[in-house]
């Protein structure tokens, strides 16, 4: 399988499972990832981390600091447009997995 098809298809999800994350309390990147592993997303930090900004850009996330044990922490929660996004993006999801399920 062409792994370019599936990195363009899967972005969608993961997008989603951010907003999903980060709407129920503020995530951070290396959490993230880790949730992202146990769901079979294999993916670096050089790549989940253009997301999250693009997603901060599109106003899906905002972004805050926190200092962690001397490290500056970067934490995302999903905004009010995100959860609308979040809501509308659950709707089609469900639609669609009802119709392929089968």
């Amino acid at each position: 399988m062409d792994n370019k098809i599936l990195r363009k298809l899967f972005l969608g999800f993961i997008q989603i499972h951010i907003l999903h994350h980060a709407k129920e309390e503020p995530i951070y990147g290396t959490w993230m990832l880790e949730e992202l592993r146990e769901h079979g997303y294999e993916m670096s930090s050089g790549t989940l981390y253009p997301i999250l900004h693009s997603m901060e850009k599109d106003e899906l996330l905002t972004k805050s600091e926190s200092n962690v044990n001397g490290k500056i922490r970067k934490y995302y929660r999903t905004t009010d447009k995100g959860e609308l996004v979040l809501a509308e993006a659950q709707s089609k999801a469900y639609e669609l997995f009802k119709e392929i399920k089968d």
